[in-house]
């Protein structure tokens, strides 16, 4: 199973603890703050803003959270200033990885990442080392218990996606990150709920790994999600359903 798709359904399942301590809302926050300051606070106008906006509202975030956040992000109030940076390096196997962070201590946060991936197995690169194993795209992952295929397929053409794959117990859309909303409204309005929705760097090819390995690369993307300063992780790992089910439940 595509590391991408499965670690969609892992943050969704772990994601309702997440929110109670706080780690969600802060990372979404962050996310809507920096998106309103670079591009300004109406999301009509602010694709960015839309987005973040809509996984926000997607994890129950009050209205006047997501509203502050974003007068924080304009200046009508008070708040930090973060700095964004992209990270690359290697997860244990040689697994590509790329880190969206947002950080008001850019050398503090290098810090801690580089203390995170030499323990768990896999270390910190130059810029570029791996990005050209990435495109970022519209990424949708819907249960197969939600949709079936040619249900799926006609609704998410229609939008505008330019390919689905088929991962197991669920369905893989990809779209053009322009096209991102347009599929994600075809699907409310179809009452399809998804596991995950966002605009992401989608690996172009996977990297499968098991055993002693799969369990590090699991502990490592779990460490960096963990991480308040991380938004986003991007990694090519593969793992088959059945070890990665193991995996999960020997947690």
């Amino acid at each position: 199973m595509s590391g991408h798709s499965k670690w969609a359904t892992i943050k969704h399942k772990k994601g309702a603890a997440d929110a109670r301590r706080g780690k969600v809302f802060t990372k979404l926050i962050k996310e809507i703050t920096v998106a309103a300051r670079i591009s300004g606070g109406d999301p009509d106008s602010n694709p960015r803003l839309r987005t973040a906006i809509v996984a926000a509202k997607t994890e129950n975030m009050p209205a006047d959270n997501i509203k502050r956040a974003i007068q924080k992000g304009t200046g009508e109030l008070p708040g930090s200033v973060y700095e964004e940076a992209v990270f690359e390096g290697y997860g244990p196997g040689g697994v590509a990885m790329i880190l969206e962070v947002a950080t008001d201590n850019r050398n503090r946060t290098l810090s801690e990442l580089r203390h995170i991936f030499s323990k768990n197995g896999g270390n910190l690169g130059e810029h570029g080392c791996v990005s050209w194993m990435f495109s970022k795209k519209g990424y949708v992952v819907v249960g197969k218990e939600n949709a079936d295929e040619e249900t799926l397929l006609n609704l998410v053409t229609e939008a505008g996606a330019e390919d689905m794959r088929d991962d197991g117990s669920q369905w893989e859309v990809i779209a053009p990150p322009e096209a991102f909303h347009q599929v994600v409204d075809k699907l409310k309005t179809a009452n399809i709920t998804p596991v995950s929705a966002e605009v992401a760097m989608v690996p172009q090819t996977n990297v499968k790994v098991s055993g002693k390995t799969a369990h590090q690369m699991l502990r490592l993307m779990e460490e960096l999600e963990d991480h308040e300063d991380i938004q986003h992780v991007s990694a090519n790992f593969d793992i088959e359903e059945a070890e990665l089910h193991a995996l999960a439940q020997a947690k």
